[in-house]
């Protein structure tokens, strides 16, 4: 398992940027616009890591501006923990054994989302390329939220 990154989301991406960068002194490593999604991913690393970042897409600070706004309540613009995996099916399985639900399950092979006791949402995605549909995990419908 590897450490990826953090997702908060933001609601003004100059003022964040201006925290984020200018003040505290992360510096952007990329940014990808999501046209049919709406929304913007900015990615920030510290001033130490931006090579390892780079080159490894970790570790890092996900900025996530939807271009519709929203107004976020109850914690929902910090969004949650990401780690790739070996093999997602293999640890999805392991934790619904530990009794752990899985709120997204990995459908695609790619990705999917678990919660910790405290509610943090947990972000896994598959190392390399996504893994064959597989069942049950194909035909898993989403508990919760994620």
């Amino acid at each position: 398992m590897r450490y990826l990154h953090t997702m908060v989301r933001v609601a003004d991406i100059d003022a964040s940027l201006d925290f984020y960068c200018n003040k505290l002194g992360l510096v952007e490593t990329r940014r990808m616009d999501h046209e049919a999604g709406r929304f913007t991913l900015i990615f920030l690393a510290a001033p130490k890591d931006k090579t390892h970042a780079e080159e490894h897409r970790a570790p890092e600070l996900e900025l996530t501006y939807n271009w519709d706004p929203e107004d976020y309540q109850g914690g929902r613009n910090f969004g949650h923990l990401a780690y790739k995996v070996d093999d997602i099916y293999a640890l999805c399985q392991s934790l619904m054994d530990a009794g752990v639900t899985i709120n997204r399950p990995p459908r695609d092979g790619r990705m999917a989302f678990v919660r910790s006791p405290d509610n943090i949402s947990i972000e896994l995605l598959q190392e390399g390329d996504p893994l064959p549909p597989a069942e049950p995990w194909a035909s898993m419908e989403n508990t919760g939220s994620w």
